[in-house]
């Protein structure tokens, strides 16, 4: 791997063909160090997209990543409070609780950070597999954003698969800057979202996106593949900025950050 912007003396140099460090990605993508008066949530999106535009094939993100993009994708998590996913993502890509990592344990426990990230499942009806791992077994329980006319009995079976239940919007619905507030509130201040799309959409539309770490993958597609952000268009284009670009095998992983 090797670092194309910024650029430095290590961009100049010729690349030196190795793998990147858990330690080294973690550096090149920490969160921003808290204000003074404490740590205010940050919001990074996660996500990969064909040269096309496709977030997916076939459904799936994992056949247009790869194994660089899955390093990135589990340092990514390491860093987080709590990983924010649609239902709709959860039952796709067959999601399991995020696991505990002896390689970042200690820096982790530094952070006052939980062994692994909680995942937090955006769902207004509710309509989730209970029985899943996901739910029964997480070494942080599960959390569940729905609204606050979710259906009683839906709540009840999240909770007695002993995950923790969040309102975050009124009616059958969940507020995305509400969502953000809540899990705040909870101590959830570094926040990642790996989409689904329409996920990411609202995100974007409520202007609460701080940040998106997008893996440009080398590869055409065709068909009718969402894009990596869905939904009604915003009034006026959000402007982000570059903040760095990483190159592995022709994917470029790129951040970019709230101008």
């Amino acid at each position: 791997m090797r670092r194309l912007f910024p650029v430095t003396d290590e961009t100049a140099a010729p690349a030196e063909d190795r793998e990147w460090s858990l330690a080294e990605l973690a550096a090149a993508y920490a969160y921003p160090a808290p204000a003074a008066d404490g740590r205010e949530p940050w919001l990074r999106a996660n996500m990969v997209s064909t040269l096309d535009g496709a977030a997916q094939h076939d459904g799936r993100s994992q056949p247009i990543s790869c194994p660089a993009d899955m390093r990135i994708f589990g340092t990514l998590r390491a860093l987080a409070d709590a990983v924010v996913v649609g239902a709709q993502t959860v039952r796709q890509e067959g999601y399991r609780p995020a696991r505990a990592r002896a390689e970042f344990a200690a820096a982790r426990e530094a952070a006052g950070q939980s062994p692994a990230p909680a995942i937090a499942v955006v769902s207004a009806s509710l309509d989730l597999d209970f029985t899943l791992p996901l739910f029964t077994s997480p070494l942080v329980p599960t959390l569940v954003l729905t609204g606050a006319d979710a259906p009683p009995e839906r709540v009840a079976a999240a909770g007695k698969a002993g995950a923790r239940v969040v309102i975050a919007g009124e009616g059958g619905g969940v507020d995305p800057a509400r969502a953000v507030r809540e899990l705040a509130g909870l101590g959830c201040t570094r926040l990642l979202t790996e989409g689904g799309p329409k996920l990411l959409g609202q995100f974007v539309a409520a202007g609460v996106l701080d940040e998106l770490c997008l893996t440009v993958s080398p590869m055409l597609t065709a068909g009718t593949a969402q894009r990596i952000a869905g939904g009604p268009s915003i009034p006026v284009p959000q402007r982000f900025a570059l903040t760095s670009i990483l190159e592995e095998d022709g994917f470029l992983f790129t951040r970019y950050s709230r101008g």
